[in-house]
C-alpha cells in the first residue's frame, strides 16, 4: 500500500492471522484496526485416518494448525499453498515441506508433478467451506485426494461500538469469499 498519508486499514481476517496482517500493515506506516468478520471453530471429535496417506496438502495455515491439534503425526510430506502455510508447517514440526508459493491451482500442479514420488493418497485437511477446490483440481489430474473437514469459519457479529469505528476506515482487507459475503452484510 502506498498513499500520501497513512491509511486506516480494517483487518477483517480471522485470528490468529489478523495479528500478523496488522503487523505488516503497521510496518508499512498505516494504522490497522483488527476487527475480524469470521472466527475459526474446530470441528469436534474429528478422527484422522492416515491409512494409505502419503502426503498432506494445506491451503491455509488454519488447516495446518487444526491438523496439528488433531493428529500428532509429523512424518508425512507437506505440500503448502504458500510461504506462510509452509512456515506454519515447519513450526508445527513437519520436516518435509514444499511450498507452491501461489494459489490452489499452483498447489495442485505441484502435487501432480510429484504424484509418482508420493505413491499414495494426499490428505487435504481444511475448512468446511474451502476458498478453493483443491480436491477437484487434484481429482482432475488423477491424484487420489481425501478431503478432511477440521474447522469452520463462522461470522462474527460486530457490536454497535465496533461498527461506529468503520466510517473512519480507508481500506478493508478481505481474505476469503466467505469474509467478503460477511462484509457485504455488514455494509448493508
Amino acid at each position: 500500500m502506498t498513499a500520501d498519508r497513512p491509511l486506516n486499514v480494517w483487518i477483517t481476517r480471522a485470528q490468529p492471522g489478523a495479528e500478523a496482517t496488522a503487523a505488516r500493515v503497521r510496518a508499512l506506516g498505516h494504522a490497522p484496526l483488527v476487527l475480524p468478520l469470521l472466527a475459526v471453530r474446530p470441528v469436534p471429535d474429528v478422527q484422522v485416518d492416515l491409512a494409505g496417506v502419503r502426503a498432506l496438502a494445506f491451503t491455509s495455515a488454519n488447516g495446518l494448525r487444526a491438523f496439528a491439534q488433531a493428529c500428532p503425526d509429523r512424518s508425512l510430506q507437506v505440500f503448502a499453498v504458500g510461504a506462510a502455510t509452509a512456515q506454519a508447517a515447519r513450526e508445527a514440526g513437519f520436516r518435509q515441506v514444499l511450498s507452491a508459493d501461489g494459489d490452489v491451482e499452483a498447489l495442485a500442479e505441484g502435487i501432480a508433478a510429484r504424484r509418482a514420488e508420493i505413491g499414495g493418497a494426499v490428505l487435504h485437511p481444511g475448512a468446511a467451506e474451502p476458498a478453493g477446490d483443491l480436491a477437484g483440481a487434484l481429482a482432475r489430474v488423477k491424484v487420489e485426494v481425501r478431503p478432511l473437514t477440521l474447522y469452520d469459519t463462522v461470522p462474527v457479529r460486530l457490536d454497535p461500538g465496533q461498527v461506529s469505528q468503520l466510517p473512519g476506515m480507508d481500506v478493508a482487507l478481505v481474505h476469503s469469499p466467505k469474509a467478503a459475503r460477511t462484509l457485504a452484510g455488514v455494509l448493508r
